[in-house]
């Protein structure tokens, strides 16, 4: 067996459960993260007298649907994962061209999620909405946490195959 492949299966087999499991929590207990994305949004634990409170968003409606999009973002992830290492399984024994072909699934799966945390967290959350500035609602090492997670994962995934 090509241990090598066989880590490439099992480390995307483990961001898939991990984002199974992000999904899980943010619909079991749709509220407690719900809070962190409403407060985030409203800046309303931002430094006072800060020159970006311009930026806050009250509306409701507006916590809810960026919420959600990024449940759906973390369920498609979820998906692609899976299906990634599904397929990564499906071809351990193949040729390394057919290995290779077979990544493809996974490097997307891995890049849109690098692309949540990066994008909606660091990038929006952290630097539009100042989540920095917050000591209760920041969430930048966790979303740095998982950004290179994902990272070190799709690096190892993007190695090349030995004959």
């Amino acid at each position: 067996m090509n241990m090598a492949r066989l880590a490439k299966v099992l480390l995307l087999a483990a961001m898939a459960f991990f984002f199974t499991l992000v999904v899980l929590n943010n619909t079991t207990d749709f509220d407690s993260n719900y809070q962190f994305v409403r407060h985030v949004l409203m800046m309303d634990s931002t430094f006072p007298g800060n020159h970006g409170m311009w930026r806050a968003v009250s509306a409701p409606w507006v916590h809810l649907a960026f919420y959600c999009s990024i449940i759906a973002w973390e369920t498609l992830n979820a998906v692609l994962c899976w299906w990634g290492a599904v397929s990564l399984l499906r071809a351990l024994r193949a040729p390394v061209v057919e290995f290779q072909r077979a990544k493809r699934v996974g490097i997307a799966a891995l890049t849109a999620g690098m692309l949540l945390w990066f994008v909606a967290f660091l990038s929006v959350g952290a630097e539009w909405f100042l989540m920095w500035q917050s000591k209760l609602w920041n969430g930048q090492d966790a979303a740095f946490r998982m950004f290179a997670c994902e990272g070190i994962v799709l690096v190892i995934l993007l190695l090349g195959e030995a004959d």
